[in-house]
């Protein structure tokens, strides 16, 4: 297969398109701008696609759920501000139980912020960010291979799970360009058939797709139908990738674009004799909580870092207890690290260790 230098947004894109996604329906925001420019030309060029550049953000999530309800497969994205609008039409894709991928390329605030890279929407994908009590599968690539491999991978989930699932990304990861090769094209007339869409009730029963459930009881039921699907995600879902942790004293923990970053500090301190190595999570919910659980039977020392004030390294002391020492470095605003600052940070850890230990 033959490698494409490709950004980040279009890969997003093509992978969407190779996915059998069939519609999408956005609104221009920066430092996305890239995917729904990409979407509306590769679109154009296929036959049974729909592209729609909505009014306004709730505007869009609304049409991707409509497009979700007849079955097909729907994609919008946007960044932070943008998402936050989108947040009720989730809630309501969740109470439905309706598939679709959501893509955030994060940008710094609060508010309207910045344009620049960040991680600051953490706590809005992983506790979801409507209202209801639910949870979306979120999805954190950290390269261009990846983008392609967790796009398709976002929409096998919508579809198994009957759930909106958040690819997290970031303006840095949209913008940079890295060689790709993409899988062939999925047939979406080939993908299996749900007996749930609305497509016309012509011979046979007519179907009804809602959310509300005003008697209490049965809404009740309905949401542990869907603790019992949450269950069963956070049993089979969790990915993480790890590197240099055979050995390692400290070990940093690290999603997204932080993890590239994390990834560079950690070969840097590794050649200067350091035993350091890293813990990627690639769903960021489900947690792998278990899996770094068990990395500190002997890894004692961890160090989160994330472009934001500490939002993951909540859910890293949840899933270690006592099992080993939380130490957290980040900066908010859109403000880039480098990987002399991280491996600068890792070996004063290290000596500060190394001191209490005497």
């Amino acid at each position: 297969m033959t490698k494409q230098l490709m950004r980040g947004s279009h890969v997003i894109g093509e992978a969407a398109t190779r996915a059998g996604c069939r519609f999408y329906a956005g609104y221009p925001i920066t430092p996305q701008n890239e995917l729904p420019e990409y979407m509306s030309g590769r679109f154009g060029r296929l036959d049974d696609a729909i592209f729609i550049q909505a009014e306004s953000e709730i505007a869009a999530m609304n049409m991707v759920m409509g497009a979700s309800m007849t079955g097909i497969r729907a994609m919008t994205s946007s960044s932070s501000p943008g998402i936050s609008l989108k947040q009720e039409a989730i809630s309501y894709m969740a109470g439905m139980e309706l598939p679709a991928v959501v893509v955030n390329i994060m940008r710094g605030g609060p508010g309207l912020g910045n344009i620049a890279p960040s991680q600051q929407d953490y706590f809005q994908a992983t506790r979801a960010g409507g209202h209801g009590g639910y949870r979306t599968i979120v999805l954190a690539p950290y390269s261009g291979q990846e983008l392609v491999s967790l796009t398709i991978k976002a929409f096998d989930l919508a579809d198994a799970y009957l759930s909106p699932v958040v690819l997290l990304g970031d303006g840095l990861i949209g913008q940079m360009m890295e060689p790709v090769v993409f899988p062939e094209p999925i047939d979406p007339s080939k993908l299996p058939k749900r007996d749930w869409i609305l497509d016309g009730a012509k011979g046979r029963d007519t179907r009804l797709i809602a959310s509300l459930h005003l008697d209490p009881i049965e809404m009740e039921q309905f949401n542990w139908k869907l603790a019992r699907k949450y269950e069963a995600i956070c049993e089979r879902e969790p990915r993480h990738e790890s590197y240099h942790l055979d050995d390692a004293v400290l070990g940093v923990v690290a999603f997204g674009t932080a993890a590239r970053i994390a990834l560079g500090a950690v070969n840097r301190a590794r050649e200067a004799g350091f035993k350091v190595g890293l813990f990627r999570p690639i769903t960021l919910w489900p947690f792998p909580g278990k899996e770094l659980r068990d990395l500190t039977r002997t890894v004692k020392h961890l160090l989160v870092f994330e472009m934001n004030l500490g939002q993951m390294v909540e859910d890293v002391k949840i899933s270690v207890g006592e099992q080993a020492t939380v130490d957290f470095h980040g900066r908010p605003g859109g403000v880039i690290s480098t990987p002399h600052e991280i491996a600068d940070v890792m070996t004063k850890l290290i000596y500060r260790y190394e001191l209490d230990s005497e």
